[in-house]
């Protein structure tokens, strides 16, 4: 196991063990605790009991985070040349088609979110295994593949972001960075929370929220309180 450096036990020790954090304290001590130089990452992990093994039992969605995730993300639009206007219009950051098919099937995929029409779904299909490891191939489900290209744009420019349990049943996200107003983490944190909370699968039996922990890329995680939640 890695020594923690001093600056990492000094974090440590602001945060008291086995202690459950409301929501707006565990903001407002997480930008206390996090050292880094540099404007970390403010991220969320919520443990459910859930066994995504089973189809019934998949936890998969898109939320809107009210403040943003603090992060210029990185947008390509895959569309017909009529649909290329309206996207540039949205700020998308790469508009085209075959040109970035082509580069992605070289090994380019410098983007946070592909977008695309249902009729280029075709087309991405032989890419699925440079895309599908990076978490990029476009799915209706996460609003990534519609007509609606300028709006899809938009959103994802706004903060949308999509998440998905993954095989040890923990949804991780981004919600922010370490410089955002406390208040704003907990806007944020609130609204991952309250969309999870909707899609709990009919099929999931007991505790459905097992535990939340808040961190920054740098610091240790602090542990919330699902009930006061």
């Amino acid at each position: 196991m890695a020594k923690l450096t001093k600056k990492q036990k000094e974090a440590a020790s602001k945060i008291e063990k086995n202690k459950l954090y409301s929501l707006k304290d565990a903001s407002s001590l997480l930008k206390v605790v996090a050292s880094a130089k540099f404007d970390e990452s403010v991220d969320i992990a919520v443990k459910l009991g859930v066994d995504p093994r089973k189809a019934n039992q998949m936890v998969r969605g898109v939320v809107t985070l009210p403040h943003g995730t603090g992060k210029d993300t990185k947008v390509l639009a895959l569309v017909t040349p009529d649909k290329e206007a309206e996207a540039k219009a949205a700020g998308a950051d790469y508009v085209g088609l075959d040109d970035y098919l082509q580069k992605i099937k070289d090994g380019w995929t410098d983007v946070d979110v592909i977008i695309t029409m249902p009729a280029i779904m075709g087309k991405l299909g032989p890419l699925g295994r440079v895309l599908g490891p990076r978490g990029l191939m476009p799915n209706p489900k996460t609003g990534t593949v519609t007509m609606e290209i300028g709006k899809a744009v938009a959103e994802v420019k706004a903060g949308k972001i999509d998440f998905k349990v993954d095989k040890t049943g923990i949804v991780h996200a981004g919600i922010g960075r370490i410089s955002f107003e406390a208040d704003k983490i907990v806007d944020n944190a609130h609204e991952i929370i309250q969309t999870l909370i909707k899609l709990k699968p009919t099929a999931a039996k007991g505790t459905y929220i097992k535990s939340i922990h808040l961190s920054s890329t740098m610091s240790p995680a602090i542990a919330l309180d699902p009930k006061a939640v």
